[in-house]
């Protein structure tokens, strides 16, 4: 290559890299660059973490038809929420955001309810993904 011949080459490549950055930049999912909790053994590091891990467990065990370990870690959730709120002092939630708290303690009630009663049969699926994801979307707001 000669030196005029390099340049271009470099002017050429520089501009393709700046090309697909820029593309890159437009295209890419707003979503896609938030950064996700840190976690230790799958259990996000947050405040709310420990609660959605439990359950989630309880309802990957509702989807694959085990309704007892379903119900089980339903109840788990339920109580140590309780005990929490009971003994958080001035942090728990029901003392710093008593509306927030509230909307948590309804939503986790619809979702562990369909799993208590349903302890030796499957509960309406549908109702339970509903019921999962409406107790998650709260507990996202209390991270």
């Amino acid at each position: 290559m000669t030196g005029r011949s390099a340049s271009m080459f470099l002017h050429k490549y520089a501009w393709h890299l700046f090309s697909a950055l820029l593309l890159t930049l437009l295209f890419v999912q707003p979503g896609a660059a938030q950064t996700k909790a840190p976690q230790t053994a799958g259990v996000d590091n947050t405040k709310m973490g420990p609660y959605r891990a439990l359950a989630n467990l309880a309802f990957n065990f509702s989807l694959k038809g085990d309704n007892a370990t379903a119900a089980t870690l339903a109840k788990i959730l339920e109580r140590t929420w309780d005990k929490s709120e009971d003994y958080g002092g001035d942090t728990a939630l029901s003392k710093t955001n008593k509306a927030l708290f509230e909307d948590i303690d309804k939503a986790m009630d619809q979702f562990v309810s369909l799993l208590i009663e349903h302890p030796t049969s499957a509960p309406d699926p549908a109702r339970v993904r509903a019921a999962y994801t409406n107790y998650i979307d709260k507990l996202k707001q209390a991270d």
